[in-house]
């Protein structure tokens, strides 16, 4: 069929790849832009805040993100073969995604303090990255499992 034809499919491997690049390019994204942020304020504040939303990203990324990047992972690895491009994420999890890039661009363009917000995209960045490298290392094990094989 044309459509099947049409459709961008890679393997496994570069599913990994490509869910850990997402995840790491967002997470560093969203801490990048949270630390412009706490420049504009002074250094106490700055740390304060920068501490805070540090302690929230392991949080998030033990009790939430790394559970959903594994998720991912498991459901990724459970076949072979070429899949969609875009099926490194549960197509309801697109749902999420635009539900929370609305929510921080509403967020963005309130009148909040941006060093206020700075603590939960810190969080949020800084989840995202950690839980990027749970993508990195399975691709890591196939590798080698299929190296010694």
């Amino acid at each position: 069929m044309l459509l099947t034809r049409m459709k961008p499919a890679v393997s496994e491997k570069w599913l990994l790849v490509l869910a850990g690049a997402v995840w790491t390019t967002i997470g560093m994204m969203l801490c990048r832009l949270s630390f412009m942020w706490l420049e504009l304020v002074p250094w106490s504040v700055a740390v304060s805040h920068g501490l805070a939303g540090l302690a929230l990203a392991y949080i998030l990324s033990r009790f939430g993100f790394s559970y959903v990047a594994q998720k991912n992972i498991n459901r990724i690895c459970i076949n072979s073969g070429k899949r969609c491009i875009f099926g490194f994420q549960a197509w309801r999890s697109y749902l999420l995604i635009i539900v929370m890039i609305t929510v921080g661009i509403i967020l963005r363009n309130s009148s909040i303090p941006k060093h206020y917000l700075s603590v939960l995209y810190t969080a949020i960045g800084g989840a995202l990255l950690i839980s990027s490298f749970r993508y990195y290392f399975s691709l890591w094990r196939i590798l080698k499992k299929r190296e010694s094989e």
